[in-house]
């Protein structure tokens, strides 16, 4: 569904890379997941499949098609984006949010108000409560399960996601990934997730793709990459979630009140 091939991006000339020569593929229907810490490439390699950013080299296919023979605004439209920043429209309501992208390809009002009706009630928001809100009346979780439905409002078949959950406490970011994996499986939908959230990673991946300093170390599933890691970079990165897991499990065996 999603194919890189020896992808880089060079803000400097050729000098220095943000991205270098990453080749990796995202099969139709699963969740790829770019870990790595902050700087690495991640959200980088994620832009450029969407265009947002432009590769200095290498071949980006979307569907089979290279993305550079397609015009980037109908490439965005056919591709679900969510990011942490939200975005909704201030001066919108949650409906026009929603309603953004169907107004553009020219869908009819019945056609939108019936998409805006059903989005909202699989991202479980009542729509009769919802719909006529604006976005400053609504909690962090629940702008950001508009921006999931407005992601979704023109039935892509491809999700690209940026820290989706990186701003939300902790309760209310568990219960929207569990939320977000759930309309993934029920829609059948490819995507691509940027996470520096070593436990998000491993709970919500099919295939983990590591990053470094610009670098793709290893591609694998969260069971391969924990089990057989590829470099001690990728070691290190996968013992973090087992260190913190082992310092709470001490702290429940602690004697006291």
């Amino acid at each position: 569904m999603i194919t890189l091939e020896h992808v880089s991006k060079s803000y400097e000339g050729g000098t220095g890379y943000s991205v270098r020569d990453v080749s990796l593929e995202v099969p139709a229907g699963q969740l790829l997941v770019l870990l790595g810490g902050s700087g690495c490439g991640k959200t980088t390699t994620l832009k450029m499949i969407n265009r947002l950013i432009e590769p200095s080299a290498g071949r980006i296919r979307v569907k089979g098609r290279d993305v550079r023979e397609m015009d980037p605004v109908v490439l965005r439209r056919g591709i679900g984006y969510v990011f942490q920043g939200i975005g909704l429209f201030p001066h919108l309501t949650i409906a026009e949010n929603i309603a953004v992208v169907p107004r553009l390809l020219r869908w009819t009002a019945e056609r939108i108000t019936a998409r805006i009706d059903e989005l909202l009630s699989l991202v479980r928001l009542s729509p009769a409560e919802y719909r006529g809100r604006y976005p400053r009346q609504l909690s962090g979780g629940q702008q950001q399960r508009v921006g999931f439905a407005r992601a979704l409002a023109a039935a892509p078949q491809i999700m690209l996601l940026d820290e989706p959950f990186g701003a939300l406490d902790p309760v209310t970011r568990d219960e929207l990934r569990d939320d977000f994996l759930r309309i993934r499986r029920e829609l059948g939908l490819t995507a691509v997730m940027v996470t520096h959230d070593m436990t998000e990673a491993l709970l919500s991946a099919d295939l983990l793709a590591v990053m470094n300093v610009g670098e793709l170390r290893q591609v694998g599933t969260p069971r391969e990459l924990l089990r057989r890691p590829a470099d001690e970079f990728v070691a290190q990165l996968m013992a973090t979630p087992r260190r913190q897991a082992e310092r709470v499990e001490a702290l429940s065996a602690e004697p006291g009140p």
